[in-house]
């Protein structure tokens, strides 16, 4: 780490890419069994799984899903970076329900402790 990361600028942009691909796909992040659904699957999700090509046509509701298990990773990264720096990153309300839900299916995986 090079400490010259802004996490207050990437998580302000993750937390937007979030909220705008829940509006797509119509979630209530204040639903926390839709939240830990949603969690599993992100954490299921696997690219090579979804046979993404150019030939095939996504529909804008698969590609914000896509993109958002994608917005997934990147999170859980940058606040694992955050932390290794002594710093605590979280976004708002969307970025902390499915934050809440990837860390608690993560730790009933025991992917983490």
């Amino acid at each position: 780490m090079s400490g010259f990361e802004n996490y207050a600028r990437d998580t302000a942009e993750i937390e937007m890419e979030i909220v705008r691909k829940g509006i797509a796909l119509g979630i209530d992040w204040n639903d926390e069994l839709a939240m830990r659904q949603l969690a599993c699957e992100a954490l299921d999700f696997s690219p090579a799984a979804a046979h993404l090509s150019a030939s095939v046509a996504l529909d804008y509701r698969q590609l914000a899903r896509i993109e958002l298990f994608g917005l997934a990773g990147v999170m859980l990264k940058t606040m694992a970076e955050s932390a290794e720096q002594g710093l605590e990153t979280h976004g708002g309300p969307a970025w902390k329900a499915f934050s809440h839900a990837l860390w608690a299916e993560a730790r009933q995986r025991g992917l983490i402790a």
